[in-house]
């Protein structure tokens, strides 16, 4: 057991007292935050999110808010995807660049209304990058980060238990589509999205001193689901073929070598941030790939949180990024960031405390 100091660089979310209440076993860092990563049974949590429904305290996805008249050019300076048919009341999944090229976030943009935007982000500091593209191109637009912080309720009974508290009207919002609300006089933004497969719905919550407040209304009314606490799950979303990003790339990774390609669209005006060194990428091909890779056995092995070199023959190929037991399909599986000269099919080996694990490459996603 040890304790976590107390710090304004690393600072807990509206739902971190709830958290605690309901059992927390782990948390990492996340945008100078803490995240919690287990509630002490990651299998139950795991079926849970897979048959039923979770909650989830994500308010470390924090939001970068650009408002102000150039509020929407900046938006689309920041991404190479065209934003020009993005509506009020509309998200979209946007991989942020540098001048390279190389993927810096991967947010969801929420278009609040023309002259409001949040970009909700991934764990890297979105918020100075914003701040110096601004002031480099004399945009009369304010960059900052408000008092706006996700509660996650996912899973395939999450619509209901969202339906139980708003209304059925949550049933007809669109994937990525949002409406501003309240509950109790707490007032929030709903959206469907959320980091899994399973469906649901994530909870802007834009008062930060109601946070166990908001955390006991959803436990409440997801009862009679049997809704219970969980994270962002590892291995739900590696079976689902999601990406995380700073975990799945580097310091080198472009948006087509980790299957964002088709959110580039390379008409997009020449002062976007890195759309002339991503219309080079494309037109050369990118050297590398993601692919999934399936190691050979049928007992859990235990990787360390590194990224592991991938050998094909006698050449090193590619990495293994992440490594996870599939409690579905009783196999461990990851993602190989590789070469473009290595295909579904091929046999390859993970060298793992220098000796070598069997496996193959597949396609993603795994199910």
């Amino acid at each position: 057991m040890f304790d976590i100091t107390a710090s304004v660089r690393l600072r807990p979310s509206p739902y971190y007292e709830a958290t605690l209440a309901e059992g927390v076993t782990g948390f990492q860092p996340y945008n100078r935050m803490l995240l919690p990563t287990s509630f002490g049974d990651p299998e139950a949590e795991y079926w849970r999110l897979i048959k039923g429904v979770v909650q989830w305290d994500v308010g470390c996805e924090r939001q970068v808010q650009l408002t102000g008249p150039d509020a929407g050019r900046l938006a689309q300076i920041l991404s190479p995807r065209d934003l020009t048919r993005c509506r009020a009341g509309q998200g979209k999944y946007v991989p942020l660049c540098n001048h390279a090229g190389v993927l810096i976030n991967d947010p969801v943009l929420l278009k609040l209304d023309e002259d409001r935007y949040w970009l909700s982000i991934a764990d890297s500091d979105i918020w100075l990058w914003a701040q110096a593209i601004a002031a480099e191109r004399r945009l009369d637009v304010e960059i900052s980060e408000p008092d706006v912080s996700p509660l996650a309720v996912q899973g395939p009974r999450g619509e209901d238990v969202v339906a139980a508290i708003f209304g059925d009207w949550v049933r007809e919002l669109k994937y990525f589509w949002f409406r501003e609300t309240a509950i109790e006089g707490i007032p929030l933004v709903v959206a469907r999205s959320g980091w899994s497969k399973q469906g649901g719905f994530e909870l802007y919550l834009m008062d930060g001193a109601r946070g166990t407040q908001l955390w006991n209304i959803v436990k409440e009314a997801g009862r009679r689901w049997d809704i219970g606490p969980g994270a962002p799950n590892t291995c739900e979303w590696v079976e689902s073929g999601l990406l995380s990003f700073g975990a799945d790339t580097d310091d080198a990774t472009n948006p087509y070598e980790v299957r964002l390609g088709k959110y580039v669209e390379l008409q997009v005006p020449d002062e976007v941030i890195g759309i002339q060194a991503l219309r080079r990428i494309h037109a050369a091909g990118p050297r590398r790939h993601q692919l999934g890779l399936v190691l050979h056995g049928h007992e859990p092995i235990a990787l360390r949180s590194s990224w592991h070199t991938i050998r094909k023959g006698n050449e090193n190929v590619g990495s293994l990024t992440n490594c996870m037991w599939s409690y579905r399909l009783k196999r461990n599986i990851g993602y190989a960031l590789i070469s473009m000269a290595c295909n579904p099919g091929d046999a390859v080996e993970v060298i793992h405390e220098g000796r070598p694990l069997a496996g193959a490459l597949t396609g993603l996603p795994f199910l």
